[in-house]
C-alpha cells in the first residue's frame, strides 16, 4: 500500500462499472491504476477520479495495474469546468503531459508546471498565452527545450531579423544556413522574443503578456509543429480547440 496525491489525466471504462485511471504525481511521475466500481451511481471513489481533479490516493501494488482503494478530493479547479474554452485548454495540457511522459519516472517539475498551469488557467486573461508558457516549459523540463538564440547550424548569435524555426533540428537556424532545411518555417522577430520571454519567466509575468492575434497564431503554429514532430502524431485535443478558436479566441472574462 501507498498514498500520493495526484492529478487525474484520464479515464478509460474498463468492464461494466470499473475504469483506468491515468495520474500524474509528485513523487512516482504518471501511474495507471485501476479503480474498481468507479462507474457505480453511487461509488465512493467515482466523484473523486474526475478529470483535471487534484486527490490523495491510497493505492495497493498489483501485478499488472495497482488498485485505487481510497481517494478524496483536495482541489477541483471550478472555473476550468464552468468554461469550455478554459476546460478544453486544460484537456489539451493533460494530454500532452500523457503523450510525452513515460509511467513510473519521477519528475517532480512537471507535476508542479502541472498543477501551477491548471490553477492559473482558472483564472488567465489569455488561455492562448497559458498553453504556450504550458508548451515551451513542458519540453524545457523534458530536454526538448528549441535553441532560440544562436543559429543550430553555424552557432552564431541570431540577428533580429527574418530566422527560419526548424522542427528537424530543434531550433532556430540563420537565413544563410536554413537554406539547406528546406521544411523550416520563418520565425518573425518578435516571436522569437515571446517564446524567449515564455522560456524564461513565471506565470505572474507571462500573464502581463499581450500579442495581436497574428503574432499569437505565428507562435502557436510553430509549437505545434514542433510538438507534432516529437511525438510523431497530433494530439487529438487540439481538433476541438481549434474549432473554438475560430468562434471564440479568447477566455471569456
Amino acid at each position: 500500500m501507498y498514498k500520493t496525491e495526484a492529478i487525474v489525466l484520464k479515464r478509460i471504462n474498463l468492464g461494466e462499472a470499473d475504469s483506468i485511471i491515468t495520474l500524474y504525481t509528485p513523487n512516482f511521475g504518471k501511474i495507471r491504476a485501476v479503480a474498481k466500481g468507479a462507474r457505480r451511481p453511487k461509488s465512493k471513489l467515482g466523484g473523486h477520479l474526475d478529470l483535471l481533479t487534484r486527490s490523495a490516493l491510497l493505492l495497493a501494488q498489483g501485478q499488472n495495474l495497482d488498485i485505487i482503494t481510497q481517494v478524496q478530493s483536495i482541489e477541483s479547479f471550478i472555473p476550468l469546468k464552468s468554461d469550455i474554452k478554459r476546460i478544453s485548454c486544460a484537456f489539451y495540457i493533460a494530454e500532452l503531459v500523457d503523450q510525452f511522459t513515460a509511467e513510473h519516472v519521477e519528475n517532480y517539475p512537471i507535476y508542479r508546471l502541472l498543477y501551477e498551469n491548471l490553477q492559473w488557467l482558472c483564472a488567465a486573461r489569455s488561455c492562448e498565452i497559458v498553453l504556450r508558457h504550458f508548451e515551451l516549459q513542458l519540453l524545457s523540463h523534458l530536454g526538448y527545450q528549441p535553441e532560440l538564440h544562436n543559429c543550430l547550424s553555424c552557432k552564431s548569435q541570431l540577428l533580429p531579423e527574418r530566422n527560419l524555426f526548424s522542427a528537424i533540428s530543434g531550433g532556430v537556424l540563420c537565413p544563410a544556413c536554413a537554406r539547406n532545411e528546406p521544411m523550416a518555417r520563418p520565425i518573425s522577430v518578435d516571436a522569437l522574443k515571446i517564446m524567449r520571454f515564455l522560456l524564461t519567466s513565471d506565470s505572474t509575468s507571462a500573464d502581463r503578456l499581450r500579442m495581436s492575434r497574428e503574432l499569437s497564431q505565428e507562435v502557436e503554429l510553430l509549437l505545434r509543429v514542433y510538438v507534432q514532430y516529437l511525438l510523431e502524431r497530433e494530439v487529438k485535443s487540439l481538433g476541438f480547440l481549434d474549432h473554438l478558436s475560430r468562434s471564440e479566441p479568447t477566455c471569456s472574462p
